[in-house]
């Protein structure tokens, strides 16, 4: 009974966004006024306390929201400057076989884009720039959705890996964990699974290509180029997977993506495992009347900027934010405990007068601040940018973050109620564990197919695989630590999912489809792009189900 009522603010979330379409900066503030409304009618706790742990969601929100800002600002910057444009010219000369283009551009330069800035970001560069290739612009915003989602957990320089640690940071050290050790446990147990089915995921999204929009209506063409799929997968998941394991999360999909393109771009110039027959679409004039734009597509401004700024130059911006991120993650080098030390500490102790309820940010270890902040405005010089351009980029990135702003702090102050709900004079345990009990007798040790579905459904609902492990992360955990399974990878089973994700939901589709001019077309995307999502749900459940029943891996006990 009260596990139904406890999951009554998420019913709501679901409902409200996935059957009427609001926004989550609509749904997740009345989210949370209903969950502060439960906690004081039912659980007992104090008006006061429920206002307190509210603020303490609040702050708990900066750090994720200078990422983001951040992290958009220095996109949009180069967006104004020119420098995007003179990227995007690059890729026009490399191979007009539009497989070896949909490898190049919408898997590895849209997770270099995912790493670098994230939140529905690569779809908004990438497809555009396929259609312009010569893609039909149902194609590109299909294969887009597609492909964003090996890089996404390490989205934003880590940012989806990095709020779910923090979300389940009290409980962690309340059994004793240290929150540094499962950050990287966390980092590794969501890379592996990404990284083995990284070739599978590039295969299909490049088989559902050729077989709908192909001259043929089959796969073979796809087949004929799964050689180079390996290859540039390969290329790609080396460095992914040695980022996450030893460095943690911020590096992963941005360094990853940012060693593999030159050499993927390198190899497919030279015809290195290139199909020999070059594939293509049929003539515009048999495409399919579903293949095309619904609506013009307005022509983004910063691709009128006339520059004659170098390719070199145009990356650089990049490559300091690479170096800076190296320069301040190794702990060899020493910058790191430096950063994190006390002179780089704010805080506030007893929030409000609640006694043993402290909130810290590390601001000069956030990486919105450094290198993200300090690079735009380095651009600024560096790319000679006039003061229209930068107003301009800022004004854009304010306009973007807005949205999420209003969505995250809403949602991690609904966490924080469900966590400390315990905090009444009812003696009930927290909506969290009553929640997480529910779940647990309901699945059992079948709970492994559940998780991933759960951290999808974050996703689809919201648009984000952040607010996805803001709102699940801690029912994950705790759920995980009922059923005697390693919450390690049980939450890395929710940011997989939250990754997944990210190919069907509704805010990707809707913008994907805005940028190519394909309105109308989301329910068809929804439906083609739920079978690969399916898929690939299935084989991380398969290969941390194989992690945790047959090799008995539990990265870390508590």
């Amino acid at each position: 009974m009260y596990a139904l009522i406890a999951f009554v603010p998420l019913i709501f979330t679901v409902v409200v966004m996935a059957v009427f379409n609001w926004p989550a900066k609509r749904a997740l503030p009345l989210a949370w006024l209903i969950t502060g409304i439960l906690a004081f009618a039912i659980w007992k706790m104090e008006i006061g306390t429920v206002a307190v742990y509210s603020v303490y969601g609040l702050l708990s929100a900066i750090d994720t929201l200078l990422i983001i800002f951040g992290a958009i600002l220095i996109m949009n910057t180069l967006k104004r400057s020119g420098a995007m444009a003179v990227i995007n010219k690059g890729f026009g000369s490399i191979s007009q076989d539009r497989r070896v283009q949909m490898v190049i551009i919408g898997f590895v330069f849209g997770g270099f884009i995912e790493g670098a800035a994230g939140f529905g970001t690569p779809a908004a560069l990438a497809a555009p720039l396929l259609i312009g290739l010569g893609f039909p612009p149902l194609a590109a915003a299909m294969t887009a959705l597609i492909l964003n989602s090996v890089p996404v957990s390490f989205g934003a320089v880590g940012t989806p890996t990095n709020t779910a640690t923090t979300v389940v940071a009290d409980q962690v050290t309340a059994l004793g964990g240290n929150v540094e050790t499962f950050k990287m446990a966390l980092s590794k147990w969501s890379a592996i699974p990404h990284a083995i089915v990284c070739p599978i995921i590039i295969f299909i999204a490049m088989a559902m290509m050729c077989k709908f929009f192909g001259k043929e209506k089959s796969f073979k063409p796809a087949l004929k180029a799964i050689p180079f799929i390996i290859f540039a997968a390969i290329v790609f998941d080396v460095p992914y997977l040695i980022f996450a394991i030893f460095l943690g999360p911020e590096f992963p999909a941005l360094l990853g993506a940012l060693i593999a393109l030159p050499i993927v771009m390198a190899a497919a110039k030279k015809g290195f495992l290139i199909p020999k027959d070059e594939w293509d679409f049929p003539e515009k004039s048999a495409w399919e009347q579903e293949w095309l734009s619904t609506t013009a597509v307005q022509e983004d401004e910063s691709t009128k900027v006339e520059t004659n700024m170098s390719m070199f130059k145009a990356w650089l911006p990049y490559v300091i934010i690479g170096v800076i991120l190296v320069l301040t993650r190794v702990p060899q080098i020493g910058l790191k405990a430096i950063l994190n030390g006390q002179a780089f500490i704010v805080g506030i102790k007893n929030l409000l007068g609640l006694e043993g309820l402290n909130w810290s940010f590390k601001w000069a270890w956030n990486p919105g601040i450094l290198p993200f902040l300090l690079v735009a405005l380095l651009t600024i010089v560096l790319h000679g940018m006039k003061g229209d351009q930068v107003k301009k980029a800022w004004q854009d990135t304010f306009k973007q973050v807005s949205g999420a702003a209003v969505a995250l702090v809403f949602g991690i102050a609904m966490v924080q109620l469900f966590r400390y709900t315990d905090v009444n004079a009812s003696g009930m345990e927290s909506m969290l564990l009553i929640m997480a009990k529910g779940l647990a007798a309901v699945a059992g040790k079948a709970y492994i197919v559940v998780a991933p579905l759960i951290g999808v459904l974050g996703s689809f609902i919201s648009g984000s695989n952040t607010v996805s492990n803001t709102l699940f992360s801690t029912l994950q955990f705790e759920t995980a630590s009922l059923l005697l399974l390693p919450q390690v990878l049980i939450v890395a089973l929710q940011n997989l999912g939250g990754a997944i994700g990210n190919m069907t939901c509704i805010n990707n589709i809707v913008a994907a489809c805005a940028t190519c001019g394909t309105a109308g077309r989301e329910g068809l995307l929804v439906r083609r792009n739920a079978v690969p999502m399916l898929i690939y749900s299935a084989l991380v459940v398969i290969i941390i189900g194989i992690a945790i029943f047959v090799l008995k891996i539990n990265p870390m006990p508590l």
